[in-house]
Formats: C-alpha cells, structure tokens, sequence
C-alpha cells in the first residue's frame, strides 16, 4: 500500500474510532448534495446555536436571500465535526479538542470564528460521598469523558497541574448519555463533562466539582464551517455570526429569559440552565493569532500523548492562512 493511501486508511481509522467512543448521534442528517439555497447547522444541547434555533432569528434574516436553515442535533463535538467532515452539515460549533481531532483525519474545515473562553463551564465531577477530595486522588482511578471533546484537554491539563500523567488514570470513553448512567451507577470513579450537563448533574445528582477549567484551560467554543461552503457562502457565514452575537448579548444580559427560551429545546428545569448559562462565555470574536496558538498548544500536547496520529498546523484551517491575523 502507497504512503497516501496508509494515511488515508489510518485517518479513516480515527474517524470511525471517534464514532464509536459513544452511542449514536440524536439526530444525525441524510448526506445530501450540497445546496446554496439550504445551509445545514449542527448544534449540541449547549451554546448560542441552540439559543439561535430557539430564537428563529436566523431564518428570518435569511428569508430575504432565500436561504432555508436546517437544523441537526448532535450529542457531542466529534460527531458534529463527523457530520460536517461526511457532507452532512454546513457549519456547527464545538468547544477545543474536537477541530484538532478533526483536522488530523483530514476534515476540510476552517474556523470562522470563537466565543471568549469560559473555563468554569467544564469540570471534573465526583459523587457527593466520593472519598476523593482532590485530582491527585484520581491516579489509579476510571474517568468518563467523550474522547476528542473540550474536555479530553480539560483532563490533561488539571492532571498536569496535580503533578499526575495522563496515563496515571484510566480514561473510559462515553457520550454524555452513558456517561451520566455509568457516573450515576459508581461503574466510574469520576467524570470529565460541560455544560449544561454540568449543572444537571450537580443540581440532580448532588455531584460535586472535583476541578474546573479556571486556572487550568481557556475553553474557547468555536465556530466552524466546511471549506467548501464558507468559501462559497461568507455572506451566509456572516450573517450567522451577525445572528450569533446578538444571541450572545441577550443571553449575557438576561440569562433568565434564555433559560426560559432553552426550557422547551432541551428539558431541563430553568434554575439548571440558568446557572449552566451564567458560566458560558459570551460575544463572538474573529480568530486572533493568540487563540490559534492556544489551539496549536492543545494540538501538540495531544500529538505528543499519541492521541492523534499526527502533527497537524491549526492555521491550515482557516481561510487565510497567512498574515498577521486572520480576518472575516
């Protein structure tokens, strides 16, 4: 087998490796042959996309460019990054581990933009009776997280601040379904998990924060978009982002009122997702060379844990990958 076509074969490898770390998406969307007339979103049960399909604000300002808006729901960012790598979505957005992971199985994604960070969105969880009181606690110990999710690096990094290695525990890949039954059922001594299942689980579980990101990792979200239609389609681009950032305002002004918006859409009770909103970080932002070189951080940190299968450069993935910083 030629060199191109070995990698070829291991990036497919990764891809149906990520795949199967969980169960199934919600909802995953038909591959469809791309349509100028449809832009194809993918959204998780957090984040300002979910507020903006509550919202119906993006459709209304599409209307005029009669471009329809569909939408699909995903469980976490790898299997959002799957659907946009196969065809199946246009633009979504993930927090900071699942575009490297994309990107080093070949994904032809670009960034087009990212929320500030909000580290207290993310945290490791133990049982209110766990005997563990501290991440040093963990070595030898099971923790549940979503392989390639923001808080694959969440891990690695509250463990390098503890003085432990990331292989000093046993990591037990599971969507944040399994997650919370295995977690619930003590199958799992801890649990790497973001909002708003975060709050879900301290507030009906009585689960305790172990370690947040504060201090430890940045946890940007970011917004992504397929090569193809972002070089087709920036004014739909724009006009998402425009859309975003009013969302983002409201939702940092009265996070009351979007929790009773987000109610409906996800099904936890408002107390739960008002506290999960008021730890999100809001008002979107163009890629800047500081946050690519966050990124390249958490790319070269996983490289070197053998977590993906190569160096990849985090600036490939953008439109402009030159320059002092790259601008939309």
């Amino acid at each position: 087998m030629s060199n191109s076509r070995a990698a070829k074969a291991s990036d497919l490898l990764l891809i149906l490796a990520l795949l199967l770390t969980g169960t199934a998406p919600v909802a995953i969307a038909e591959k469809a042959t791309p349509s100028d007339d449809v832009v194809r979103i993918g959204y998780q049960k957090y984040g300002t996309l979910v507020l903006l399909k509550a919202r119906g604000s993006l459709e209304k300002r599409l209307a005029p460019l009669h471009v329809e808006v569909n939408w699909t729901e995903f469980p976490a960012g790898p299997q959002l990054l799957e659907g946009l790598n196969v065809g199946s979505i246009d633009f979504g957005t993930v927090g900071e581990a699942p575009p490297i992971f994309a990107q080093a199985a070949g994904a032809d994604l670009v960034y087009v933009g990212n929320e500030p960070g909000a580290p207290a969105a993310e945290a490791i969880l133990v049982p209110n009776n766990s005997a563990i009181k501290s991440v040093a606690e963990l070595k030898g110990k099971k923790v549940a997280l979503n392989k390639g999710a923001n808080v694959h690096y969440l891990l690695v990094k509250v463990l390098e601040k503890a003085g432990l290695r990331y292989n000093d525990v046993e990591t037990v890949f599971l969507a944040p379904a399994d997650a919370r039954a295995a977690f619930e059922r003590g199958s799992v001594d801890a649990w790497a998990i973001w909002e708003p299942f975060l709050s879900a689980a301290e507030k009906q579980t009585g689960a305790r924060i172990l370690a947040d990101g504060q201090g430890a990792v940045s946890n940007h979200q970011f917004f992504l978009a397929s090569r193809p239609y972002a070089s087709r389609r920036s004014d739909v681009v724009r006009i998402i982002l425009e859309e975003v950032a009013s969302v983002d305002e409201w939702a940092k002004t009265k996070p009351k009122e979007a929790a009773a918006a987000l109610q409906p859409q996800i099904g936890l009770d408002e107390a739960t997702l008002e506290q999960a909103l008021l730890r999100g970080g809001y008002g979107v932002k163009p890629i800047s060379d500081s946050v690519l070189a966050e990124q390249q951080n958490i790319a070269d940190a996983f490289y070197d844990l053998k977590l993906i299968p190569k160096r990849i450069h985090v600036r490939d993935a953008t439109l402009q990958v030159t320059g002092a910083q790259t601008k939309r």
